[in-house]
């Protein structure tokens, strides 16, 4: 096993950790933004498999990440399940509601979302053909929860508030929308394995407003049930998990669900995680994006210093989130050149 990404996973520890970024192919790159007017529009673009590869690549051949990342939207499940998706300029997504146990019951079965899907998992095709060899391909899904907060409230939401709102109200429709989301989610990643990704990665972006047993049922329970479910259609299946928010709950992530990685946002401390939770296994994380846009010296500590935390077990080095539109692409190649250089 030469690839770097997949040594981490497998929880070897590295004298320089690999190194990839969430958002990598966006819209902090001139690059991204001529692709995407070439597209006409996001949704457009997402479904063009050879401009989303392209997209994916772009970042490669720019900078040489040890891993590329699908080109694609989390959203795009919900769609291929039957709701609505537009995008308002400036403004992000917006989707039809399931608030109901009858609109619920009109969406599509899990297993016939591949039609829809299919120019994803072309894309993916083209980037397990054309990607460097040393290069790791990570395909990805959102988690249920998040996927649900959306399809609950039509957008994103600050605080999750609708979703939280149709739990407490109606605990029986909500809890059959997380299945259903579930149930898709695994035939969405299975397919991406099927066409070429080594690594799956499963983002839960607002699992950090789930408490106490609401967090176990609708963040850790989808998880492991994906998670499972997949290592058993693939065997050896490497599967990176991403609670962002999740604070204490970090702990014992890992175990309770199967991932081989549990991703960590900027609110953690490096230290505090390496002993709490890199103790199960590979870890990934987590420079502040911030740091992306202000550069300077401050990058070139922080970036030292997570590696430095991280530096007694498997480490994947990444952001705490995804990079932001007003990153410089320059402090992008210094984090790359700090990490690579060793602490």
């Amino acid at each position: 096993m030469t690839k770097k990404i997949l040594r981490a996973l497998a929880g070897e520890k590295q004298a320089v950790p690999p190194i990839w970024m969430m958002r990598q192919a966006g819209r902090y790159l001139p690059e991204y933004r001529a692709t995407r007017a070439q597209a006409g529009d996001f949704l457009s673009l997402c479904y063009s498999p050879e401009l989303a590869a392209e997209v994916t690549l772009q970042p490669i051949r720019r900078y040489g990440f040890d891993a590329a990342i699908l080109f694609a939207d989390i959203l795009l499940v919900p769609q291929a399940l039957g709701a609505d998706l537009w995008f308002e300029t400036g403004e992000g997504p917006r989707l039809s509601t399931i608030t109901t146990a009858a609109e619920l019951a009109r969406l599509k079965r899990p297993q016939d979302i591949h039609e829809h899907l299919a120019p994803v998992y072309e894309t993916v095709r083209i980037l397990a053909r054309e990607l460097p060899p040393e290069v790791t391909l990570i395909g990805f899904a959102g988690a249920p929860w998040t996927v649900a907060t959306y399809m609950v409230a039509g957008r994103g939401t600050p605080d999750q508030g609708p979703a939280h709102r149709l739990m407490r109200e109606d605990r029986a429709t909500f809890s059959s929308l997380i299945d259903r989301i579930t149930d898709a989610t695994i035939e969405y990643l299975s397919a991406q394995v099927e066409a070429g990704a080594e690594v799956v990665k499963l983002f839960d972006s607002w699992a950090g407003s789930l408490a106490g047993p609401d967090f176990d049922e609708f963040a850790l329970q989808p998880a492991r049930r994906i998670i499972a479910e997949l290592k058993q259609r693939h065997p050896g299946l490497p599967i990176i998990a991403f609670p962002r928010g999740a604070g204490d709950r970090y702990v014992g992530f890992a175990r309770a669900t199967g991932a081989d990685c549990v991703a960590l946002d900027q609110s953690v401390d490096a230290d505090w995680a390496a002993r709490h939770v890199q103790r199960d296994g590979c870890v990934q994380g987590n420079l502040d994006p911030s740091l992306l846009v202000t550069g300077g010296e401050r990058l070139v500590e922080e970036t030292r210093r997570i590696v430095r935390a991280f530096s007694g077990g498997p480490h994947i080095f990444n952001l705490g989130h995804g990079i932001t539109p007003d990153a410089d692409p320059e402090n992008v190649r210094l984090m790359i050149e700090t990490v690579r250089q060793g602490v």
